[in-house]
């Protein structure tokens, strides 16, 4: 299967596919309501009012896999991150991307680009970042901030 095979459920309930976001570039994220790193929110919204013209899209993941930091509904966790942060980019229901119920997305992107020693997601904030042409050409760790993957999304944005 290649990126764009794929499909996933927003906050709403519509079913949206990949190739909807062909052309694009694309950072996705798992992300988690009550993190330390939750603040990569606002980051990760600034990126995208910035660089949303010149063909950007961010794919919010929430996941609850890790230390149960956002064990609230998608209503809830959507309530909060537009009340919170302004998040305007694309959110998603909340998902696995580890074990046996991973999203079949989170599982081709794992193998797509391998993490340190393994391909399984160590924590929230997790980064893909793909290109117009739905190659996954990077894995950001979650520590790293949305602000210093700029460079290299400016750079897919120009090719």
């Amino acid at each position: 299967m290649k990126f764009y095979d794929f499909k996933a459920k927003k906050m709403n309930q519509q079913e949206i596919s990949m190739k909807d976001y062909e052309g694009k570039v694309l950072l996705i994220v798992n992300t988690a309501s009550k993190c330390g790193l939750t603040p990569q929110f606002e980051e990760l919204e600034e990126l995208y009012k910035k660089y949303k013209d010149q063909g950007l899209e961010i794919l919010g993941f929430p996941c609850n896999q890790f230390a149960k930091q956002d064990s609230g509904s998608n209503d809830e966790i959507h309530s909060f991150c537009q009340l919170n942060y302004g998040v305007t980019f694309t959110m998603f229901e909340k998902i696995d991307v580890n074990g046996s119920n991973a999203h079949p997305l989170y599982q081709y992107l794992k193998n797509q680009s391998k993490g340190i020693l393994s391909k399984e997601i160590k924590w929230n904030f997790t980064k893909f970042l793909v290109d117009s042409k739905g190659n996954v050409i990077k894995r950001y760790a979650p520590i790293v901030k949305p602000s210093s993957i700029e460079e290299d999304i400016k750079k897919l944005l120009n090719n």
